[in-house]
């Protein structure tokens, strides 16, 4: 097993102000390439100290990455510690400094002398591109380990793993090419449910392909992992019989971007787009994180028509034509009012499909009626509209992440006709 270790610098990190979240992303896709971190470390920024590490690191590993301190400021010191440790002056580097001046000139910045800080690099070093951010990554061999220099931003450093780093690594992880990943992607079905499939459903399956779970909110992630050319011959059809078992819980994606995260809206938009057609929303307890969700996924525009954000009972009726009766003998919670938001939704913005919802978020504002957590949905086409109360008492941020996603869901549910009930349908209101 190649060694790799991973040293993360900043005062930041070690007081709690930043959250370490590269190196999760780096140990995840190097277990993904058949690798994995031997050791990590994280320094505040402290010369000495970071010269003693880079040195005794770089004694053990085959390879180090060092994550951090690459910025314009004084206690930005990777550069200058590195030069030490591998006995080298520092100078300004030419292609460096015409990437800093284009990605300055690209934003109408003036490229002053506090900048220039980041292209002062150790001398002999090689180049590794940022194609996002200001600062140039860098690599040199020291002590027979390869140690390759990054940038603290995640952003940065995740298209930099993906498109530079990794091939750089290529000739020392000898099973990159032949560890191979699929990734699942669910909703409405916990970690817990989909080990009882495995357990009482598939039994006999191989040892050969590996079952990963991750849980990211509101997602499950199941991913099935082979090493071996045998094993990923039969990986199609064990793959197969686990969505069959899982269902409607798999979300399909089209063209999904690796460095893009697998979202509900992500899918929606997908299958929107292939059937040519277009949603609104009437939101009023999410606030309109349903229109929000979609139209932060590229191509939105193509398939999302309106989103309508009906908060209080005037605007509900004012803007989407409720009925002032209906409100007053039923209460804005309610199946009525919710099926009153999306007829209204729909006749202003003429979309093929409608998702409204309309509940009690909290904590305050329950009932014993309707307690915190009641929400009505309500959504479909029009003259075939379909509604459905839940209770789901949690936080207030936790409801409405859930509930935005339940109703894309079910408007992804019915676009591939999709007859089974939801599992989360289980959490029903009176």
């Amino acid at each position: 097993m190649v060694n790799i270790q991973f040293l993360l610098t900043g005062t930041e990190l070690m007081v709690g102000d930043i959250v370490d979240t590269n190196s999760v992303m780096l140990a995840q896709s190097l277990k993904e390439h058949g690798a994995e971190l031997s050791r990590k470390v994280t320094l505040g920024d402290d010369f000495s100290a970071l010269v003693a590490e880079i040195e005794h690191m770089s004694r053990q590993a085959d390879v180090l990455i060092i994550n951090g301190g690459l910025g314009p400021t004084e206690d930005d010191l990777t550069a200058e510690a590195l030069a030490k440790v591998i006995a080298r002056p520092l100078e300004e580097h030419k292609e460096a400094l015409t990437h800093l001046q284009a990605w300055c000139d690209k934003r109408g910045f003036r490229l002053e002398g506090a900048n220039r800080k980041q292209v002062i690099l150790p001398q002999g070093i090689k180049l590794v591109a940022n194609a996002v951010g200001s600062a140039v990554g860098f690599s040199v061999e020291h002590n027979n380990c390869l140690i390759i220099c990054t940038p603290g931003v995640p952003s940065e450093l995740k298209v930099m793993w993906a498109e530079e780093i990794l091939p750089l690594l290529k000739p020392r992880l000898p099973n990159l090419d032949k560890v191979k990943t699929i990734k699942l992607h669910l909703f409405g079905i916990g970690e817990s449910a989909i080990q009882n499939i495995f357990h009482n459903q598939l039994a006999d399956w191989p040892k050969e392909i590996e079952v990963g779970y991750r849980a990211a909110s509101p997602l499950v992630e199941l991913k099935l992992t082979v090493r071996s050319d045998s094993a990923e011959k039969i990986l199609p059809n064990w793959q197969a019989k686990i969505m069959g078992l899982l269902g409607a819980h798999v979300l399909s994606f089209k063209n999904l971007d690796p460095q893009e995260p697998a979202t509900i809206a992500k899918c929606l938009v997908d299958l929107l787009a292939q059937n040519n057609q277009t949603m609104t929303t009437a939101e009023s307890c999410t606030g309109g994180l349903i229109a929000s969700n979609i139209t932060r996924i590229a191509g939105s525009s193509q398939v999302f028509e309106a989103g309508y954000v009906t908060y209080s009972n005037r605007i509900k009726s004012e803007l989407l034509k409720v009925s002032p009766d209906t409100l007053e003998e039923y209460g804005a919670v309610s199946e009525a009012v919710v099926r009153e938001m999306a007829e209204g939704a729909l006749t202003i913005s003429g979309s093929d499909w409608v998702v409204a919802v309309s509940g009690i978020a909290g904590p305050g504002g329950g009932s014993a009626e309707k307690p915190v957590g009641t929400v009505w949905l309500c959504w479909g086409k029009k003259g075939k509209l379909k509604t459905q109360c839940l209770v789901y008492p949690t936080s207030r941020q936790n409801f409405q992440r859930f509930i935005a996603n339940a109703g894309m869901d079910l408007i992804r549910r019915e676009i591939l006709e999709i007859k089974e009930l939801p599992s989360y349908f289980s959490r029903t209101g009176k």
